[in-house]
């Protein structure tokens, strides 16, 4: 039997119909494959450019509003959104089966993000900067970018976009959204209490599309000059063609990839709080997070007991309906279950695999002990925790997306270090040790943007930068201050009130020193 909580819904900035020969997409709850949570109507390959001249044409009024008055419109989102918090989480748990305890975190993100963001209305700041001739005065001004596609995955549906949509608004930029197909309903949902928070019209399109099709949009109004500003939340070998196309076009993209997380547990770290740490950032949410943890890499002296306690709490974590108390419930879409299900295919003779009774999907034949509600309903998984990675190994090299986590061994911090950035990535790391030292040094060995100390690889506060190098991204950071520079340019003002024209660098006043004095001997110089 099919339910559906959502009605159809289409692409536009606001109800606007798909083009000619879009299909439609039917986004189920993983957690119960026969509940259809909405049925979205898909656009063709004319749905980005279409939106983009929408917002092309709404952004030249919308930058001209104070950016105090558009600070309100945040602020007021942010009020909507806590209104609705539990509508909300509810939706994103019934669309991506993501548990309902942190899908309350999430939207609790959205407000966080929009509760620091409305102060920066009357905080974006420019310079006066003094000049180097006479009556003349140096300002700088931060200006809006223009128009921003962004493209965003849907394992986080809507605290991710807001990190995005909230500052891109802000700064006086009109933005083209296209969100996960499997997270269509969460992702209009948002969409709704942005333009009941104020946003106008053509301000924010939401276009829903498929991978292809998006990407050929883009390249269509990146040609056409309807773009500005490219944000992009996904994997890195799609990143990786955004970022190529975007630099055909002279664009420098903000690209938040994936990410291959090492976890380090040193000779001298709390092993019980080491294993908390490792068992919500590796198997919450199904490991489907970009900062999931990836590799733990454990000193050899505590290998096996800290193997053993994490191999014991992860047989007895609660998995199942995403609506109660469990460590993880399904993967989000049957996509992610095949990508998985190969990921497992990777498993050698040389690992020995632990955390659960079985591999593979839960099921009446491959029982889960503990499992809380019907296994058979949905995309659930065991949780696989994999000892004796090798770097050769692809579990080891690339991220997996999935409940699994590899465990290696070191002796040296060095090694360890080394370990942690083999596969390329750089998105998060973190460390557990009760030596400072060895904190400050894996700080400063590693290439990960962030980087935690006896805490999870898991985790972003919505006033620090977020984002990665190598295989993670690009260098683009978001929240925070930091995601500012991606939305807005610098531009300069040079005023001369002198009357003449003053030319830099030649009509400069000098300074001619005595460069051959010296000290006499009375002054304590030498004869």
């Amino acid at each position: 039997m099919s339910t559906t909580v959502s009605s159809v819904i289409g692409a536009g900035s606001r109800e606007a119909a798909p083009g000619a020969g879009s299909g439609e997409y039917v986004s189920r709850n993983p957690a119960r494959l026969d509940e259809v949570v909405a049925r979205v109507r898909l656009g063709g390959p004319e749905a980005v450019p279409d939106a983009a001249r929408a917002a092309r044409t709404a952004q030249r009024e919308w930058a001209q509003v104070p950016a105090p008055v558009r600070g309100r419109v945040i602020a007021e989102l942010g009020r909507l959104v806590e209104a609705n918090k539990e509508s909300l989480a509810r939706l994103v748990t019934s669309e991506i089966g993501k548990p309902y305890a942190e899908a309350l975190g999430e939207v609790q993100e959205i407000v966080d993000t929009c509760d620091f963001f409305l102060g920066e209305g009357r905080r974006l700041y420019g310079q006066t900067v003094p000049s180097e001739m006479p009556d003349k005065q140096l300002f700088t001004f931060r200006v809006p970018v223009g128009v921003a596609v962004v493209i965003t995955a849907g394992n986080f549906p809507v605290a991710v976009p807001s990190w995005y949509l909230v500052p891109a608004l802000l700064c006086g930029n009109a933005v083209v959204w296209k969100p996960a197909e499997y997270a269509a309903a969460a992702a209009r949902a948002v969409a709704e209490l942005a333009w009941r928070a104020g946003v106008p019209q053509g301000v924010l399109n939401l276009v829903y599309a498929d991978g292809e099709d998006t990407f050929t949009g883009l390249e269509a109004a990146l040609r056409e000059g309807l773009v500005d500003k490219v944000g992009f939340t996904g994997s890195s070998a799609v990143g990786s063609r955004v970022g190529e196309l975007c630099g055909r076009y002279a664009q420098s993209p903000c690209l938040e990839l994936g990410g291959k997380n090492p976890m380090v547990v040193a000779a001298d770290a709390d092993l019980d709080l080491a294993v908390e740490g490792a068992l919500f950032s590796g198997w919450g949410t199904a490991g489907q997070r970009c900062t999931s943890l990836g590799n733990l890499i454990v000193h050899r002296d505590v290998h096996d007991e800290f193997v053993a306690r994490l191999d014991r709490a992860l047989r007895s974590a609660a998995i199942g309906d995403p609506t109660g108390d469990v460590l993880y419930g399904p993967l989000l879409d049957q996509k992610f279950a095949d990508g998985f299900e190969a990921v497992l295919g990777t498993i050698a003779d040389h690992h020995t695999v632990l955390g659960s009774e079985s591999v593979g999907r839960i099921s009446s034949a491959a029982p889960r002990a503990g499992f809380r509600g019907d296994p058979e309903a949905g995309l659930f998984y065991h949780p696989v925790l994999l000892d004796g990675l090798r770097p050769e190994d692809h579990v080891f090299a690339q991220e997996t997306f999935g409940p699994i986590v590899g465990v290696s061994t070191f002796e040296h911090l060095d090694e360890a270090i080394e370990l942690g950035d083999a596969p390329g990535y750089g998105l998060s790391a973190a460390v557990y040790t009760t030596d400072p030292a060895t904190a400050f040094r894996f700080r400063q060995g590693t290439r990960a943007g962030m980087v935690s100390v006896n805490n999870s690889t898991s985790g972003a506060e919505a006033h620090l930068p977020f984002g990665g190098n190598g295989r993670s991204g690009n260098g683009s950071r978001q929240s925070g201050i930091w995601v500012l520079d991606q939305f807005t340019r610098w531009q300069s003002l040079n005023w001369d009130f002198s009357g003449k024209l003053q030319k830099a660098q030649m009509d400069v006043a000098t300074v001619e020193p005595d460069r051959g004095y010296r000290l006499p001997p009375e002054l304590g110089g030498t004869t």
